[in-house]
């Protein structure tokens, strides 16, 4: 392909954007180089076309795609893996190809003929990493991979253990699974990769001017980059009795402790809040043997993914179950002396119970990074790289606030944690742009599946069905051709292909009519 320099620089144009097919490659000849551009959604990549396996200049015929969430590309002859990122084959390290900077300017594609040479100081620096949890693990999951020798890295944890799938608290609290199912990083995968865990141990202090942090012990280290990811915090409402024994919130390993071992003293329990947590926490208790009752501020259960009718069977199935509901209900107080022992209601009602489950929602955990002068509003600001206002500090997961959005699921956790870990590893080319989220309840034998839009709005129309018989409801949201939400009860095993249109924003205009009966009908009848 024909290429163009820019005077005074070593950018060189190879092509118009669009030229290129998503996940396709080209070849291009520059300063002499043969130089495989790749691209991928709205980015670019740019290797060596040569591949040291077979001795050919092939990599540019290859299938883009990800490895264990890093992108690379197989070689068309012995397939080997080489990293779009760092150049690395996947299979045999010593083997690597140069990586070169690409960016798209002005819908055309910029390359630069020099490789990119990875700065590194004198030694390692040392990165600290503030939180122990799934979106701080992640991302030096990803760091090991990317640049495994670049930091010292040291990390901070609020529990006493190490890193643990916080999504499968539910099944724990179930009698599901146990506790050694969940667990994520042993205490020993952290000193077999050489990291530093200070558990039980939270940072109280940020230092940014000497890069110091300063933990509850009074323990001292210094950073040359900070990684903040001190996800969130249970929102309690703000009424009497709130900090009464028997008051438990529904967020880690300690408060599943303490609901089981209520279950085996008490027999009752109110959980407030109807939302997706709460409800799984109300699942968990009944199947502790414990008389449960939600009480919720609204009559529609899981109000932000659910429609009043999909909300309707799920409160039906679940009183079958044996939950009982109090709804809509606005709890004034909690009652008791030397423990919590009924609820009491806006209209003077009241509830009897051994123990109440806060499960209301969720609030990023700001307290740390608003101390230290961080720019935060609902959550620490970060742009599209997760770095914050300070050039060395970078946050990740629930306590993040990006492009005015909050997320408390784990898809956009993983994302931003691969974002960032490119950008600390210093080869960072992606960026962060969003996340649209998709819900689905944890509770053994009840189907639940919400995504995007569920609501609509006048531009839009509804494609609904409903099958009493079955126990199945299912509602799209339709505008411009193109998929904005879904809600799916009882049948979910299409959720996931709902979820690629909306992502995809694939126009279905010509499978419309057969498009709520699932992908199995709606492409084989195209």
């Amino acid at each position: 392909m024909k290429s163009s320099a820019v005077a005074g620089t070593e950018w060189q144009s190879v092509c118009e954007f669009d030229e290129l097919l998503p996940y396709g490659g080209v070849c291009a000849w520059l300063d002499g180089r043969q130089i495989a551009i790749f691209r991928v959604e709205e980015s670019v990549y740019a290797i060596d076309n040569y591949d040291p396996a077979s001795g050919s200049n092939v990599l540019a015929r290859g299938i883009v795609g990800d490895i264990g969430g890093e992108l690379v590309v197989t070689s068309p002859l012995y397939k080997q893996h080489f990293s779009l990122i760092t150049g690395r084959c996947v299979e045999d390290p010593d083997r690597q190809v140069a990586v070169y900077p690409a960016r798209v300017v002005a819908g055309h594609i910029w390359v630069r003929s020099e490789p990119v040479r990875q700065r590194r100081a004198p030694g390692k620096r040392r990165l600290v990493v503030i939180g122990n949890g799934m979106a701080g693990m992640r991302t030096v999951e990803e760091l090991l991979t990317l640049a495994p020798n670049s930091y010292d890295i040291t990390v901070f944890g609020a529990e006493p253990h190490g890193n643990y799938n916080r999504i499968l608290l539910s099944p724990v609290l179930c009698g599901e699974k146990r506790v050694e199912d969940i667990v994520l990083h042993s205490l020993e995968w952290y000193e077999r990769n050489g990291i530093t865990l200070y558990a039980d141990d939270p940072i109280v202090a940020i230092d940014r001017r000497r890069r110091i942090v300063r933990s509850r012990s009074g323990v001292e280290v210094r950073y040359d980059r900070l990684l903040l990811a001190t996800g969130s915090n249970p929102l309690m409402p703000p009424i009497p009795g709130n900090t009464l024994p028997g008051v438990v919130s529904f967020r880690d390993l300690q408060d599943v402790s303490a609901m089981i071992a209520a279950a085996g003293r008490y027999r009752k329990a109110t959980v407030i809040g109807g939302g997706l947590l709460g409800l799984e926490a109300a699942n968990g208790l009944l199947r502790q043997g414990m008389q449960v009752t939600v009480v919720h501020i609204v009559d529609t259960l899981m109000e932000r993914q659910l429609d009043s009718l999909a909300a309707g069977l799920l409160r039906n199935e679940l009183r079958e179950r044996g939950i009982a509901f109090r709804m809509p209900a606005r709890t004034t107080a909690i009652i008791g002396s030397e423990r919590a022992t009924a609820l009491q209601f806006d209209d003077d009602s009241t509830l009897p119970t051994d123990l109440v489950v806060m499960a209301a929602g969720i609030r990023p955990n700001i307290g740390l990074a608003q101390q230290s002068g961080l720019r935060c509003e609902r959550g620490v600001l970060v742009d599209d790289t997760m770095q914050t206002y300070d050039p060395a500090i970078y946050a990740v997961g629930e306590c993040v606030q990006h492009r005015n959005s909050t997320y408390g699921l784990v898809a956009p956790l993983w994302e931003q944690a691969r974002v960032c870990a490119t950008h600390l590893a210093e080869i960072g080319v992606t960026r962060y742009r969003g996340s649209l989220v998709s819900t689905q309840l944890k509770v053994t034998g009840i189907d639940v599946f919400s995504a995007g839009d569920f609501i609509g709005n006048a531009r839009s129309e509804s494609l609904v069905l409903r099958d009493a018989k079955r126990g199945v409801y299912k509602r799209l949201i339709i505008e411009d051709n193109k998929v904005r939400g879904a809600v799916l009860y009882g049948d979910t095993a299409d959720g996931p292909w709902y979820f690629e249109l909306m992502t995809q924003a694939k126009d279905v205009g010509a499978m419309r009519d057969k498009l709520i009966f699932g992908a199995a009908f709606a492409e084989t009848s195209q």
